[in-house]
Order: C-alpha cells, then structure tokens, then sequence
C-alpha cells in the first residue's frame, strides 16, 4: 500500500512537471450525421485545417464514433504549413500551395493555371474575351508575359483553353495585384457587422464569407481570388473606383469583407433583392447568370450558401 502511495504521488509530480499548453486541440467524437465540413465550421475553422491536423484528406469521411482532434489556430496553421499550404506574401508575385475551396464547395469557376507556351491573348482569344478585359480582372497589364504556373480566372462557362489537357504544372504564382492575402482571420459577428454597416445582410455575407475562405485572409483561390471575400483584383479595382467612399486598404482584412459587402449589396439591387440570385451573381457573374441561368456548380454554391445562411442568424 505505502508503494502506491509512492506511486501515486510520483505520478501526480509528473503530471505538475508537465508544461500544460494553452489552446491545445481538443477531442470530439463523431456523431451520427456529422461530417468534416460541420465539425470544422462549430469550432470556426476550415475544413482543411481540421483535415491537415488530423492528417486526412480534404474529402474523407469521418466514421461514427471516431475521435477528430479540433486544434487551435496555431497548431491549425501550422498542420497547414506542414503540409505546404502557405499564403502568398506581398511584393514580387508568390509561389503558393493551391488553396482548395471550402468542403461542399464546387471548384472555382474559370480556374486556369497557365501551362508552357500560353499567352494572355492567345488565352483571351480562346474564351472569347477582350484580351484587356482578362487583364484587367486578374491584376495584369494587357501586355504581360505569362509564367507558367500562373493562377488565372477565366470567363465562367468559356471553353477550355487548348492547353488545358495538359498536366498543370505544381508550382501556382499569383500575379501581383491588391487585394493581398495576409494572415488575419476575422469571425462571424465581424463579419456581420462590417456586412450590415455597408448595406449587405451580415448572414448572407458571412455564410458567403465561409463557403468561400473559412473566414481566412490568406487564402488565394485556384481562380485567382483573394481574401475573406475572395475578390478578384478587377472587382476589387471596381469596388474601390465606384462603391467604396474612401480607398480600402488593400492588405486590411476588414476592408476585403467591406469590399465584398459593397459588392454583395449592389448585386442585391441588380436582382432585386433575391439573395439566391445575388449569391449566384457573386460565384458566377451577373451577366453569366441573366445570360446562360445558373450551372449546376453555381446551384450548389447558392444551395451551400443559403443553408449556412441559416446558421449565421438569416
């Protein structure tokens, strides 16, 4: 009995040696209905995140009853760097890992990553567009040399370019444009706030907000979009000349959710406050939607889009 004591005591002395790591991850086990994407969205993370952590991938299926490590957004980012998803900094264009959507999101629409031998007008010539008009969207001059590798949105619903069916190349380069993905992360009531402040539902714009990054600054789209809001640099450029009162800071966080917002409530007006077609106009483009209706991967969005609507108070 007195070396059980000893035992015990000894134990306990071990345990108060032991340095307690604040924000350490946490357990949760897998109940019925429960996927990735919803243990990742109650603990405000991507699912990637939680994915990375645990070292699964982005589309496993977690098993009832099982146990997922919930991190903290230290160890989260640091699975993340582990395993080579890092953001793009500001300065000279970046190499990044490709940022995957959000679970259950469809793939960016007009993706391209630009293969040997592609150039902007050959690229416009092929999706119909005015060789400005793709410039301009992506944060290019008209007159730019393509590297390969660089990531590009094209026209939703275009052909695919003639390169396209060759393998894409492993590096991804993000041109040089604003707005620039940084590291901050911002939250729900944040968002909301900022939303409402500048003429946006706060629950549409934040369940926007998380379909498209998780609440993450640092994401860089495989379509070239940016931020919380994911904004291409043309939209951005647009926002700043003809919504926003006063420059927005291209690297601020808040003011890419204030971009978005900006943009969000002008699409409500364009379609008369129907928040489906407004969310779809924000995926696909306004003119695509009147044009060609919706694709099925924008239906998806707006359906992933309204569901989480709900769970942020709309």
């Amino acid at each position: 009995m007195r070396a059980l004591r000893i035992s015990l005591v000894a134990a306990a002395f071990a345990l108060l040696a032991t340095p307690i790591t604040a924000n350490a991850h946490v357990l949760h086990t897998v109940t019925a209905g429960e996927t990735l994407w919803t243990i990742a969205a109650q603990s405000n993370l991507t699912t990637r995140t939680v994915a990375a952590y645990n070292g699964l991938g982005e589309n496993a299926h977690v098993v009832l009853g099982s146990t997922i490590k919930i991190p903290s957004i230290a160890e989260g980012q640091a699975a993340l760097t582990r395993a080579g998803v890092t953001p793009a900094a500001a300065g000279a264009p970046a190499q990044v890992a490709p940022a995957a959507p959000a679970a259950g999101a469809p793939r960016a629409l007009g993706a391209y990553v630009v293969r040997p031998g592609d150039t902007l007008i050959g690229l416009a010539a092929q999706t119909g567009v005015p060789t400005a008009q793709m410039a301009y969207m992506n944060g290019l001059t008209a007159d730019a040399w393509l590297l390969t590798g660089t990531v590009l949105k094209l026209p939703s619903g275009s052909s695919a370019p003639a390169r396209a069916a060759q393998p894409a190349p492993t590096a991804r380069i993000v041109p040089q444009a604003d707005p620039v993905p940084t590291s901050a992360r911002l939250d729900a009531a944040q968002i909301k706030s900022l939303a409402v402040a500048h003429g946006a539902p706060g629950a549409l714009a934040a369940a926007i907000a998380w379909q498209e990054s998780g609440f993450n600054n640092a994401v860089v789209s495989s379509a070239n979009a940016r931020g919380v809001m994911q904004i291409m640099p043309g939209t951005w450029d647009w926002v700043n000349g003809n919504l926003a009162g006063a420059p927005l800071d291209a690297t601020s966080a808040a003011d890419n959710v204030r971009a978005g917002s900006l943009y969000l409530a002008s699409l409500l007006r364009e379609t008369g406050g129907d928040a489906r077609m407004a969310a779809a106009a924000y995926y696909q483009g306004l003119a695509s939607v009147r044009e060609r209706g919706m694709f099925d991967d924008t239906k998806r969005y707006v359906d992933n889009v309204m569901a989480l609507q709900g769970r942020f108070g709309g």
